[in-house]
């Protein structure tokens, strides 16, 4: 399956409390991401918390586009990636 790497943002920073609403939140997101086949697998945030950037299997950039808009999540871009080991030599 293609990996991705998606760009957001967030104009106001990205709230996400440290409690049960944000783990609930977060399980909600997994949930729509799996109507598309989608699977989140780690985010980067900005200090600021204005861009974050996440990496995700999925089979398209529509499925990531259709999962995002069901979790009411921005995407900016969204950019195939491969892994690239620094240690593939070793």
């Amino acid at each position: 399956m293609p990996r991705y790497l998606v760009e957001q943002t967030f104009p106001d920073g990205l709230t996400l409390s440290i409690d049960e609403a944000g783990a609930q939140f977060c399980l909600n997101v997994v949930s729509n991401n799996e109507l598309d086949g989608v699977t989140w697998l780690h985010s980067y945030v900005t200090p600021n918390r204005r861009k974050a950037f996440y990496i995700c299997d999925a089979p398209s950039p529509e499925a990531i586009r259709r999962a995002a808009r069901r979790s009411k999540l921005p995407v900016d871009r969204i950019t195939e990636v491969r892994i690239l080991d620094p240690y593939f030599l070793l």
